[in-house]
């Protein structure tokens, strides 16, 4: 662990393992760095992986108020410049994040998983009004299984009944990853709000230089996909490729068939988009 001054003078913690070209890591919204530890061990022989808990998380330190995604930006800028890392994997809001960063960071090569991104209204977010409401309410189980189903329309549960939804998320809250993600909600929800309040068309990325690949699992919710292909279109340097038998939560199960080709991507071999 390596501890960095942040651009506020706050201290970032900064776990790093591997060896080879550097890469950082900003993850999704209601996680810490802990789901991805089977990634970064996946990536090491190749990569030396920097991993680090977003403001509000684990040992990180507390969030501004209101929430701004400049102090995002600007941690991600500070990990970089004391580990010299040029490379950059996002995931969900983190993937957000680091898109948003590459418009001014030294970003070489930015991959992007399920990256929340609304195009042209392509984020589903109809449902963050009920469940700040239920948040508010003190209904933490009804609120993430709002949630669930909001952002995840194309699996089962979220053609269940609220209430069945409700009770198979409060057995998930028994968990280590439930009781997480219940504890981080109302970070879950700033974050979402500002995604979609940074809502528009494609073209107000294209000031973005890096070389892109823009992935998303083919179990995934379809906004993901339908809002790569939209950024690919105008990414100068861009790429879209679809993960079989992959949701989500791929880069958390870390398997082989998305590893490779992110691990090609960044060494810069030719990626070819799986079977």
């Amino acid at each position: 662990m390596t501890r960095i001054t942040a651009r506020d003078g706050a201290d970032l913690t900064v776990r790093t393992s591997g060896s080879g070209p550097g890469l950082v890591v900003v993850h999704g919204g209601g996680v810490t760095v802990d789901v991805y530890r089977r990634l970064a061990t996946a990536l090491s022989s190749r990569f030396t992986v920097h991993l680090y808990d977003r403001r509000g998380r684990a040992d990180a330190p507390p969030r501004s108020q209101p929430y701004d995604i400049e102090e995002d930006i600007d941690d991600l800028a500070a990990v970089m410049e004391a580990t010299g890392a040029g490379n950059v994997l996002g995931h969900s809001s983190g993937g957000f994040i680091a898109l948003k960063a590459a418009h001014r960071l030294p970003i070489d090569r930015l991959a992007l998983y399920d990256a929340a991104i609304s195009i042209d209204g392509s984020f589903p977010a109809a449902w963050l009004p009920a469940a700040r409401q239920a948040l508010r309410d003190g209904q933490t189980a009804r609120a993430l299984a709002i949630v669930g189903s909001g952002i995840n329309p194309q699996t089962g549960a979220a053609k269940l009944p609220l209430g069945a939804q409700t009770a198979i998320v409060r057995a998930f809250m028994r968990t280590r990853i439930g009781r997480t993600m219940s504890d981080l909600l109302e970070i879950t929800l700033d974050e979402t709000d500002v995604i979609v309040r940074n809502d528009g068309p494609a073209e107000r990325w294209a000031g973005v230089t890096s070389a892109v690949l823009l992935a998303s699992g083919a179990d995934s919710a379809p906004f993901y996909a339908e809002s790569n292909e939209a950024l690919a279109r105008v990414l100068p340097q861009a790429r879209t490729m679809l993960i079989p038998r992959s949701g989500h939560d791929a880069l958390n199960r870390a398997r082989p068939r998305l590893v490779n080709p992110l691990a090609a991507f960044f060494t810069g071999a030719r990626v070819t988009r799986p079977a």
